[in-house]
């Protein structure tokens, strides 16, 4: 029987999931796959999933920006299975549950190889609604807040349709994350997938690279190396920054839940760039200067989610603040690039 989506389209019912689902006799751990699972976000993800004595998480990664060394403390942990896989080929695996994170998300990444970047998006994604289809499983899809582009609409609503360049530098990443979520609502109106889709916004925490290019990273790892901390011009565009464990805790209520999105996840405190250059150097190193360097093409002017969806459907807020998350990050930037830990320092 059809049913109703969130956007009053009709949908075929949703594939049948494994029997192992309905057995009487043995209840079977929940199978999870992790995209890009070896990644920034993915590698929390998957520690809390993991958590769960009843769930089996099989990661995929091509190490394209991820680590192994993010899930170090997993190898060989009987729960956990780690494949090195590329999403643009397909994955036969059973699950029950598919987060699907793979894409690099840093400009620096995503324009080193713009058409393998489409191709992560639009093949990645299709392959993955592929495997959901066959074997029954919701399917979750980190989308971006780069799918908005330079907004003229501002907080961003899900509503809001965007404002994105379809030929600049930025368009791999943009436009094939919009690929993307048109994908996954054709998957559910035409073959009934369960789907998810969360819009992340900018998201800092432990295991960022450190020479990604994005900025609260770029600052911390400038901050460490004594260099001065290059704000692109004009250093009033604004951005949002939501930790990664609320970031995962958001990613998470969104899949257990009953909607199916898009929903914003971010964290609503706006901070132009000028004004983080100077807590990062409050909190790091005061005695740094700020060095005005020219912009990028494309650079959004704001990005400010707008999560009352998100507050009254997945009863989700950020907990963290930004002053709070920043020497957290630090002191895992310091262990990576050999600084002594900040006490230490103190004390010499």
């Amino acid at each position: 029987m059809a049913k109703n989506s969130s956007n009053g389209t009709t949908t075929k019912p949703p594939p049948l999931p494994s029997p192992l689902r309905n057995s009487k006799f043995f209840q079977s751990n929940m199978r999870i796959l992790v995209t890009g699972g070896a990644g920034f976000i993915g590698s929390h993800l998957v520690d809390r999933l993991m958590e769960n004595e009843k769930n089996e998480v099989i990661v995929a990664d091509n190490y394209f920006t991820g680590s192994k060394d993010n899930l170090r403390k997993w190898i060989g942990h009987p729960r956990f299975e780690l494949i090195r896989h590329d999403v643009t080929e397909p994955l036969l695996v059973e699950v029950d549950q598919i987060y699907h994170l793979a894409c690099p998300a840093s400009p620096i990444f995503y324009k080193h190889n713009p058409v393998k970047t489409i191709k992560t998006n639009v093949i990645g994604t299709l392959n993955m609604l592929g495997l959901a289809k066959r074997v029954g499983a919701r399917i979750l899809l980190t989308s971006t807040s780069e799918v908005y582009g330079d907004p003229l609409v501002h907080p961003q609503p899900e509503s809001y349709w965007g404002n994105v360049n379809p030929i600049g530098v930025r368009s791999c990443y943009d436009e094939g994350k919009r690929v993307a979520e048109t994908l996954m609502f054709d998957y559910h109106r035409q073959h009934g997938i369960e789907i998810r889709i969360a819009r992340i916004f900018n998201t800092y925490g432990p295991r960022m690279n450190i020479d990604d290019g994005r900025v609260v990273s770029n600052f911390i790892a400038q901050a460490l190396r004594d260099e001065p901390l290059t704000v692109q011009l004009p250093g009033t565009q604004t951005r949002s920054f939501c930790y990664v464990s609320d970031m995962v805790d958001g990613l998470i209520r969104l899949m257990e839940g009953e909607h199916t999105g898009p929903i914003n996840i971010g964290n609503p405190g706006e901070f132009t760039m000028l004004e983080l250059a100077e807590t990062v150097k409050e909190l790091i190193n005061p005695g740094i200067e700020i060095k005005k360097v020219e912009n990028t093409p494309d650079d959004p002017r704001q990005r400010k989610p707008d999560i009352t969806n998100a507050k009254q459907l997945l009863g989700w807020e950020p907990k963290i603040k930004l002053r709070d998350g920043l020497p957290l990050m630090e002191e895992d930037f310091r262990l990576r690039l050999g600084e002594p830990k900040r006490n230490e320092i103190l004390l010499l």
